[in-house]
């Protein structure tokens, strides 16, 4: 188990290093999200459970949050960016939402 939550961290590790790498574009996004979604169903199929359908968040809709399994981290950019959160919920299923965050915005070197 601790070698595929290591094997996690340098994924998470790596896409954060794409996208500031091209600056953060749709490209990078596109890849971020889809990498996400390969180490999120390689997860479930660990744990025995189903790989979870991508979900887009809609204000409002209900959340039965138990575990916090993955986010994806924020991107080098200076409006809104996708992210991904999977988590379990209390009957132990995987889901995945998508969703907007404002991205990490640095200007003038600071």
């Amino acid at each position: 188990m601790k070698l595929f939550k290591l094997s996690m961290a340098a994924l998470v590790l790596s896409i954060s290093s794409l996208a500031m790498a091209e600056g953060g574009g749709d490209r990078t996004f596109d890849r971020a999200m889809q990498a996400n979604e390969r180490a999120m169903a390689a997860y479930a199929a660990k744990q025995g459970k189903e790989a979870p359908v991508v979900e887009n968040y809609r204000y409002g809709m209900p959340l039965d949050v138990q575990k916090v399994v993955s986010v994806t981290p924020l991107a080098k950019a200076c409006n809104p960016v996708p992210s991904r959160m999977t988590y379990e919920d209390s009957a132990g299923q995987l889901k995945t939402l998508e969703y907007q965050v404002m991205g990490q915005c640095r200007t003038n070197g600071s």
